[in-house]
């Protein structure tokens, strides 16, 4: 998943930098959206590691 917020983020700056503000921003707002779901789900993931398992 964090690969393809870095594939949005790419594609942002590399259509901000060509002057395509339109894409860029929907391709900046993908990557932003992705890139918090990633850190939510390894959050999560970190909690829920830490159980300690029944002996």
């Amino acid at each position: 998943m964090l690969s393809w917020a870095l594939t949005f983020l790419i594609i942002a700056l590399i259509a901000g930098a060509l002057g395509f503000g339109g894409v860029a921003g929907e391709a900046a707002w993908v990557a932003h959206v992705l890139f918090v779901i990633f850190i939510v789900l390894f959050l999560v993931s970190l909690i829920a590691g830490r159980r300690v398992p029944p002996v």
